[in-house]
């Protein structure tokens, strides 16, 4: 599955707030929660494309109920621009309990913070 595909029931959009940007070409992964033994499985990796989208990173039939974490690879993303931060990356938690819906991650991101919040 191309993990941009926007079928898939996980976006994300990645803002660069410090200069008014898309993040484009920031690499993330997606990772599920084994809860019997307290690890967590990379599922896919991916990288935003030049809107600071990518749109799909699991397919309907592999998305499941559990816990499911984003990181974003922000320091790579930084020094790709030159620049330093503070977070290396940014990693979001989050829970499944309903397939129905679909889960769109926006990440609002600076050189020395970040904020994200469940959009539509």
């Amino acid at each position: 599955m191309d993990p941009c595909d926007a079928s898939s029931p996980i976006t994300t959009h990645v803002l660069n707030t410090s200069d008014g940007v898309p993040a484009a070409r920031l690499p993330l992964s997606l990772h599920k929660l084994d809860v019997h033994m307290m690890i967590w499985n990379l599922l896919t990796v991916g990288t935003t494309d030049d809107e600071g989208r990518c749109a799909g990173l699991i397919s309907s039939d592999a998305f499941s109920p559990g816990m499911y974490k984003l990181r974003f690879e922000t320091r790579q993303y930084w020094e790709s621009l030159g620049q330093t931060c503070f977070y290396p990356y940014v990693e979001i938690v989050f829970t499944v309990t309903d397939l129905e819906q679909h889960l769109h991650l926006p990440l609002l991101l600076s050189r020395f913070s970040y904020s994200t919040y469940r959009g539509r």
